[in-house]
């Protein structure tokens, strides 16, 4: 079965997507729609997509399309998801989907309403390296896990804050980067956090240019992180055992780092690290959910679990106090 796409806006992220899976025979991407119908026509023709649409509502309206990959900025979402699913497409929406988790329960009862499959796209969670990660420390090679440190930045021109960084998008270091951290620190730790800690430094639209945070899991496993939108580059997950450490390079893009076991007094010990395109495999899922043969690896308790998380991450952030994850309503 072949899934055929619309791309709902001409994001960058894009190209990446349109790259990853040129080849294969799960995905056809068939049409984008842009709010500006001549940036959709040249966008268009210049990767070889077949139709360009000057709205989204056009897009949702094609009959030819069967799934909508939503690549809006994080405030427009929800709102979209719920539109394509209403016009009857699949959807795969950019990560994250909101802070709010009563949206996400509301866009995932409209695609049950709808028979739709709907998903949140967290590419690094089907790619081999996170099921190695993860099968390292539940393996108790590293022993009791007790830290898991990780870091996600990246630097972004200063000409760019007015486009990137409105609060009324829902931008931020926090929501942008920071949500890979969380997710990875919770599919280690095997739960949800029992408490949360985070700081944050402002940019003057009031949207976090910084993040760092702390997640307090049950038998006191910690997981620290910073993210960044003005800082250099940085990408790592480091998992502390009570007998070894587990450093990773590349936890996020997963385009060939190394894992790098280290015990006490030892020579660390380079294991190998699985192969494959991130985004190639997490739209062959996708397609596999939707012909029924799987189901998606993020789903709705993880989503609403995950934005659980983000919401008091601010909160504490703006109190200055440690938030328990029991105050956050569901």
């Amino acid at each position: 079965m072949t899934l055929r796409w619309g791309l709902l806006s001409t994001a960058s992220i894009n190209d990446l997507i349109l790259e990853s899976c040129r080849d294969s025979a799960a995905v056809e991407f068939v049409a984008v729609a842009s709010r500006d119908a001549g940036r959709a026509e040249a966008w268009a023709a210049a990767r070889g997509i077949p139709r360009a649409l000057g709205s989204y509502e056009a897009l949702l309206a094609d009959p030819e399309v069967d799934a909508i990959y939503v690549a809006l900025p994080n405030g427009m979402h929800m709102a979209w998801s719920q539109a394509a699913l209403a016009a009857g497409k699949h959807v795969l929406c950019e990560k994250p989907l909101t802070r709010h988790a009563a949206e996400i329960e509301a866009t995932y009862e409209a695609a049950e309403r709808a028979d739709r499959v709907f998903g949140e796209a967290f590419m690094y969670r089907h790619h081999p390296q996170t099921d190695a990660i993860r099968d390292v420390v539940a393996s108790g090679r590293l022993g009791e896990p007790r830290v898991i440190l990780s870091s996600h930045s990246f630097w972004m021109p200063p000409e760019e804050y007015g486009r990137r960084l409105p609060a009324e998008l829902d931008a931020g270091a926090l929501m942008d980067l920071g949500c890979y951290q969380i997710g990875m620190s919770r599919l280690l730790a095997g739960g949800e956090p029992e408490e949360v800690f985070g700081m944050q430094a402002l940019h003057e639209t009031g949207v976090d240019m910084r993040f760092a945070g702390t997640l307090r899991f049950a038998g006191d496993l910690l997981a620290q992180f910073d993210c960044a939108m003005d800082v250099p580059l940085r990408n790592t997950l480091e998992v502390v055992g009570s007998e070894a450490t587990l450093a990773v390079s590349d936890p996020w893009h997963c385009r060939g780092g190394t894992l790098r076991l280290r015990r006490e007094g030892g020579e660390p010990e380079d294991l190998a690290v699985p192969t494959g395109d991130a985004y190639r495999l997490e739209f062959e899922a996708f397609a596999r959910a939707v012909a029924g043969e799987r189901v998606p690896a993020f789903d709705r308790s993880e989503a609403v679990a995950q934005a659980r998380v983000i919401t008091a991450l601010y909160a504490s952030a703006d109190a200055g106090a440690t938030v328990s994850l029991a105050q956050v309503q569901a």
